[in-house]
């Protein structure tokens, strides 16, 4: 069958590429998972091209696999099965922009960069930020969040609507543009976190929130990990409304004073950002201040002017980079979220694995909601380190299963976190399976992820 000559009876002429280039460039993404070519890649520019690559797809049963930035770390845009691969980059428009109902309509290949260059200058903003610049599509497939989902939560937190085309090829809409209901099933949610499992997204309407007046960010260190988390519940449990609240081990501030020329003290750290009216957010610097000075904490400092908040967030988004961006070297990366009260012992887990493993890497994560990462590194060619890091990969997923919390706060499934689905969910995973079933029948909708 040959799928390119199907799909040009759907298309225009520079929307299907089977260039060397292209294929590879869309058979993987930042994760360690094994390379896997498409057949064919797709860019369309409407949501009716959509339609016309399901076509084809359903009455071939051709796989389809969609792709944003390729900036996952779990395999999803890894076209396992080969297939058509939807690259959404030359759907990235705005649709409709309502300031006045802080929301905005958006294609999925709009990036979250691209996003709030557009709505910054009306005095909005949108806050979700998982580090990378990537598209709102993939962010709402994987449900990202990141570094201020203490505050706002995940992606599914801040959706109204989404337009989905089906496997065979039905265009539906999940929402409205109210900001809630309570009229049928939450198929928002449902679609949200699917992976391009279930539909493929061609429009989203989100909500938007408004900049604050001024912001502070700081940081400070402990003497351990352990400490780090325990000052973070204390500052959860105080109800200080803080806007970002990341820890990062030693490990992982040497790495990135190294990669990005920083001069961060080497010691376990707590970063923080508040944010809302100067008068309250001064006030809650100051007590956070105190509450860490009572807690034993060393080298407070603060930074209120905007480059100097930017240079902390860049290099606590350049830590993991740091890491995996290493030759010769690749990475396992866990990102459980458990129970806030258990992430102190969790921490102390992650660390007494990493350092019995004999591997280098490090830990850090979103601690104000219980999610943090571990980044375990070996050699590319070295099979023995490979199962190492693979194993306490392993023993602090069941871990935090085990205390009722999760394998993945953000990253999604994908193929890396198959195996963990049954543990995690029981017969719940068998009803979202059936979900799978009746949604796409011949299983061409991003097939070998989330379940096997």
């Amino acid at each position: 069958m040959d799928i390119e000559k199907l799909l040009k009876t759907k298309l225009e002429d520079g929307q299907i590429s089977v260039t060397e280039t292209e294929l590879f460039r869309h058979s993987h993404d930042e994760s360690a998972h094994p390379s896997i070519t498409p057949d064919v890649v797709c860019f369309p520019e409407s949501m009716n091209d959509v339609k016309n690559i399901m076509e084809v797809a359903q009455k071939n049963r051709v796989p389809v696999t969609a792709y944003g930035a390729g900036s996952g770390l779990e395999g999803q845009v890894i076209p396992v099965k080969k297939g058509i691969t939807i690259n959404f980059e030359r759907m990235n428009r705005v649709i409709d922009f309502s300031p006045e109902d802080m929301m905005i309509t958006v294609e999925p290949g709009i990036t979250r960069l691209q996003l709030n260059e557009h709505i910054n200058r009306f005095g909005l903003q949108f806050p979700i930020d998982p580090g990378a610049d990537a598209t709102i599509g993939g962010m709402v497939a994987t449900n990202a969040s990141g570094t201020t989902a203490v505050r706002y939560g995940s992606m599914r937190d801040q959706l109204l609507d989404l337009e989905i085309v089906l496997a065979d090829g039905r265009v539906i809409h999940t929402g409205t543009r109210a900001k809630k209901s309570s009229s049928g099933y939450n198929l928002t949610g449902l679609f949200t976190g699917s992976e391009g499992t279930l539909g493929i997204i061609t429009k989203i309407t989100l909500k938007l929130h408004g900049i604050p007046e001024h912001i502070i960010a700081s940081r400070c260190t402990f003497p351990s990990l352990e400490q780090c988390a325990e000052a973070a519940y204390t500052v959860l449990a105080s109800d200080i409304p803080v806007m970002r609240m990341e820890l990062v081990d030693a490990s992982s501030i040497k790495q990135v004073n190294e990669f990005g020329d920083y001069h961060f003290p080497i010691a376990h750290s707590l970063f923080f950002e508040f944010a809302g009216a100067k008068a309250a957010v001064e006030a809650q610097a100051i007590l956070v201040k105190e509450l860490m000075e009572d807690l034993n904490s060393e080298h407070w400092d603060e930074a209120t002017t905007t480059q100097a908040r930017n240079e902390i967030w860049k290099a606590r988004h350049q830590m993991a980079y740091a890491f995996r961006h290493q030759k010769g070297k690749r990475f396992f990366g866990t990102d459980i979220c458990v129970p806030i009260s258990k992430l102190p012992d969790l921490v102390h887990f992650a660390r007494e694995l990493l350092e019995n493993s004999g591997l280098e890497g490090g830990i850090l994560g979103h601690v104000g909601d219980g999610n943090f990462h571990t980044l375990s590194l070996f050699d590319a060619e070295n099979e023995e380190e490979r199962e190492r890091a693979e194993r306490m990969n392993d023993e602090l997923v069941l871990k935090a299963i085990e205390v009722g919390g999760t394998c993945t706060g953000e990253h999604g499934v994908g193929l890396g976190k198959m195996k963990y689905q049954r543990l995690e969910h029981g017969e719940a995973a068998e009803v979202m399976k059936s979900f799978k079933q009746l949604l796409d029948p011949d299983n061409i909708l991003n097939p070998g992820k989330i379940f096997d």
